[in-house]
């Protein structure tokens, strides 16, 4: 019961590593308060992990959305402990396409936006909302989701790979302004990871990252949420500004 009686807020918690986390919370002793855009989504995971968790409809892009999520909580609660930037998104594609000399396609305004919105706005908002009740009880714990790829860059993903580096850099300024009132602010970067999102792609490519993957397997949604819940323990007490690959080995090659 590593977390017993602590508050954690969750983004993208109603599936994926967002839920593995909130599952995993939950077996450690926490009150789980999770946010998703997907209504139907979130309460289907209510249902599931039990009566410790409540989810919250939010847009992480949306300040007063977030605000008022965290109002509740705290209305609810009093305290918020533990807080896990979770939510994102992939838009996908090459910066540019030419064939034979001439554009044919290019990554689109709109989809560097809303990634960059989610991906990196949204961890902003989020930790500046629950930033200043953490600093006045002097303790939490904030967990940012960011991504090897955002270490080491890939292909098509210019707005994911600019946004998941983005949280990396936030992660060290955030460690260094909220050190001193016993805040501690850590990164995850996950690996290639079994989610609905991966599930998706064409089974080629699923076998092109595993063999890129030492361990030769893709990573599990609880191998990502184990790290969170050591990073979230008094076991990490003594860490901070750190990012932590959770990869199973894996170089992303060109």
């Amino acid at each position: 019961m590593r977390l017993k009686n602590r508050t954690a807020l969750i983004t993208g918690g109603a599936a994926g590593i967002g839920k593995a986390a909130a599952e995993r919370f939950l077996q450690e002793g926490a009150r789980v308060e999770i946010c998703d855009i997907n209504p139907k989504a979130g309460d289907a995971a209510v249902q599931e992990l039990g009566s410790d968790i409540t989810f919250h409809q939010v847009d992480v892009t949306d300040r007063q959305s977030v605000q008022r999520w965290v109002d509740d909580v705290l209305a609810a609660h009093g305290k918020i402990d533990i807080l896990i930037n979770n939510a994102g998104i992939l838009r996908d594609s090459l910066l540019v396409k030419l064939r034979a000399g001439d554009l044919i396609h290019q990554m689109t305004e709109a989809d560097f936006d809303l990634v960059m919105a989610v991906n990196l706005k949204g961890v902003f908002n989020c930790t500046q909302a629950v930033a200043p009740h953490m600093i006045r009880q002097r303790s939490g714990v904030i967990l940012n989701a960011t991504s090897i790829v955002g270490m080491d860059g890939n292909l098509g993903q210019t707005n994911y790979v600019a946004a998941k580096a983005g949280v990396i850099g936030m992660t060290k300024v955030w460690a260094r302004e909220l050190g001193r009132f016993n805040i501690r602010v850590n990164a995850v970067a996950p690996g290639f990871t079994a989610t609905e999102i991966l599930s998706a792609m064409p089974e080629k490519l699923i076998q092109g990252m595993t063999a890129r993957t030492p361990l030769g397997r893709l990573g599990e949604p609880r191998d990502i949420a184990n790290a969170y819940l050591f990073l979230a323990s008094d076991e990490a007490c003594f860490i901070t500004g750190a990012v932590l690959r959770v990869d199973g080995g894996l170089v992303v090659g060109t």
